[in-house]
C-alpha cells in the first residue's frame, strides 16, 4: 500500500492563495509555500509541474472569491450594479494583495477592452443590467463598462495607495456615471 499523502493539491492550493492574499503574488514560490506547510519542496513541484501552473490555479481561485465578493448583492439595493460597483471598490480596499494580483499582473495580456466586458462569465451581470436600465444587451454593456471603468479607477487607487475608503463619495460618483450613462 503506498503512503498516505500527508500534503495534498489543495492544501498548496490554499497555502498558495493565503499567500497571495497576505503578503502579495511575488510570495508564491516553492520554497516559500514548502516553509508555511512544513515539508520540503517536493509535495509543491510533485502536484504542479511548474510554478506558472500553479498560479494559474490561484489565479482561479482568486476570481472566483472576487466573484463572490463582489455579487454579495442584497435584495434590498435599488440599483444592484451600483452595490456591485461599490464591492469592487471595497474589494480593491480590503484585499489589495488579491486586486493587485488580479488585475495588475498583466493577466488581460493581448485583450481589449471591448473583449475584456464582452466575457461570457459577466452574461448575469449583463442581464441585470440591462434589466435595471430597462434597456438592451449592448446598452447595458455600454453602461457597465462606463461604470466599472470609474468603479476600477476608484479600486485601484485604494488598493495602491494608503487613501480612505469614503463609501459615499464613491456612491456618489458611480451614481452619477450611472445616471448619466442612463440619460444618454
Amino acid at each position: 500500500m503506498p503512503p498516505k499523502t500527508r500534503i495534498s493539491r489543495e492544501m498548496i492550493l490554499e497555502t498558495a492563495f493565503q499567500l497571495v492574499r497576505e503578503e502579495g503574488d511575488g510570495a508564491v514560490n516553492a520554497r516559500r509555500i514548502a516553509e508555511c506547510l512544513n515539508c520540503s519542496t517536493q509535495p509543491v513541484m510533485y502536484n504542479f509541474k511548474t510554478i506558472e501552473e500553479l498560479r494559474q490555479e490561484v489565479y482561479k481561485m482568486a476570481d472566483a472569491y472576487h466573484t463572490d465578493y463582489i455579487m454579495s448583492v442584497e435584495e434590498k439595493d435599488d440599483l444592484p450594479l451600483l452595490a456591485v460597483g461599490l464591492n469592487y471598490i471595497r474589494f480593491g480596499y480590503e484585499e489589495k494583495n488579491l486586486f493587485r494580483f488580479l488585475f495588475q499582473t498583466n493577466q488581460f495580456s493581448g485583450m481589449n477592452l471591448n473583449a475584456l466586458f464582452s466575457d461570457p462569465a459577466l452574461s448575469g451581470v449583463m442581464d441585470m443590467v440591462a434589466g435595471e436600465m430597462g434597456g438592451s444587451l449592448e446598452a447595458a454593456k455600454e453602461l457597465f463598462r462606463k461604470v466599472a471603468v470609474v468603479a476600477h479607477g476608484y479600486a485601484s487607487l485604494l488598493a495602491n495607495n494608503a487613501l480612505e475608503y469614503d463609501e459615499d463619495a464613491c456612491s456618489k460618483d458611480l451614481c452619477d456615471v450611472f445616471n448619466g450613462a442612463v440619460k444618454k
